[in-house]
């Protein structure tokens, strides 16, 4: 896709503030009811834009119009890193995001996104609806008054756009790093100097020179963003995200105030729509990074194994001072997530990798 069409669809009127009757009450005739979904993507951003507006028609469709969800991209209501605040102050019913946007909140919400070394979209999928991870969110959550759903996942991510090959960790040192979460941390402990930006930012800092190297997702959105236009070293795979879940975030009292078949309309639709993602990213990203090669000459890249030993140091360090240091909340949700993590990496390690390494030696069609 092209940048400038792609960021002509996505433009924002003005500064992203909104007035008074943007922020008017939902409407409700006749019993029916309309929420308002704010975001922290782009309109029409592949994968994950297009995943809350197909997550709020589903929940507008199944509801029979009952619950109609008016979706707002990063910027048409509230800026992309104020859609959580917005909710808890009444700006809107909902908002469709990534938890490690939050972890000035609370640091226990990075753990529902994606961690550094951790879990991949299946596992975290497995922690959350069948080992304890949503009680401990809702837990998390409740400290705002917000109840959340998981919504989407990007499955292992790209580790990122870098202007210079890196050829071991001292090409790190003093690097300008746009990249969220713990697994910014991470990359700290390394050396870069990390920021996090929104999406729709990205490419102007890395043209202007602000920054020398950023990540956001993989291929899928990172076509649509341009990125290959300003560096052409592309580095895969992310250690620091295995995968990125996203959010549908609700107000949790309004949720509650709901009939219980609207209630459970939102939370399997979102269930409905984590899987829909995953296959969309699962189908999507090689394609994109063929074009990136073929039609956009960017050359792939594997990071050296000395900044992959380094960043796995990082990490344990990163989880252990959070398992250790952090408020009960942080320490049991770290506890509940390694737990979980040596669980299914024996799983892992007994049946999946096997049989990855088998499939890539011995089959071919």
């Amino acid at each position: 896709m092209d940048r400038r069409a792609f960021l002509t669809k996505s433009a924002i009127a003005g500064t992203g503030l909104a007035g008074a009757s943007a922020l008017a009450a939902p409407a409700v005739a006749q019993g029916n009811q309309t929420w308002r979904m704010v975001t922290t993507w782009p309109k029409n951003f592949p994968g994950l834009g297009v995943g809350a507006q197909r997550l709020a028609d589903r929940i507008t469709a199944a509801s029979g119009g009952r619950l109609t969800i008016q979706v707002y991209a990063a910027g048409e209501l509230v800026p992309a890193l104020q859609s959580l605040d917005t909710v808890i102050d009444g700006g809107a019913e909902m908002c469709h995001s990534a938890a490690y946007y939050w972890q000035n909140k609370s640091t226990a919400l990075s753990f529902f996104t994606g961690v550094p070394y951790g879990m991949t979209s299946t596992e975290l999928s497995a922690w959350m609806r069948h080992m304890g991870g949503q009680e401990l969110w809702d837990e998390v959550y409740d400290q705002f008054g917000l109840q959340s759903f998981l919504s989407g996942n990007t499955g292992v991510q790209a580790g990122g756009w870098f202007r210079e090959e890196l050829t071991g960790l001292s090409d790190v040192q003093g690097l300008r790093f746009r990249t969220p979460g713990l697994g910014g941390q991470v990359w700290e402990k390394l050396g870069a100097t990390v920021t996090n930006v929104a999406a729709g930012e990205i490419f102007q800092a890395l043209q202007s020179g602000t920054l020398d190297a950023a990540e956001f997702v993989g291929p899928y959105n990172d076509l649509a963003l341009g990125f290959y236009q300003v560096a052409k070293n592309y580095y895969m795979p992310s250690f620091i995200e295995p995968g990125l879940a996203t959010e549908l975030t609700v107000d949790k009292a309004k949720y509650q105030e709901l009939p219980e078949d609207l209630q459970a309309i939102i939370r399997d639709c979102s269930q409905a729509e984590y899987d829909m993602v995953t296959a969309d990213f699962a189908a999507n990203d090689p394609r994109a990074l063929r074009t990136l090669q073929e039609e956009h000459g960017v050359t792939v890249r594997q990071f050296p194994d000395e900044i992959l030993e380094a960043g796995a140091t990082a990490a344990q360090e990163v989880i252990t001072e959070l398992r250790e240091g952090g408020d009960d909340l942080t320490k049991r949700t770290v506890e509940s997530f390694v737990e979980s993590l040596n669980l299914m990496r024996s799983r892992s390690q007994t049946m999946d990798d096997p049989f990855m390494r088998a499939r890539e030696q011995y089959f071919s069609l």
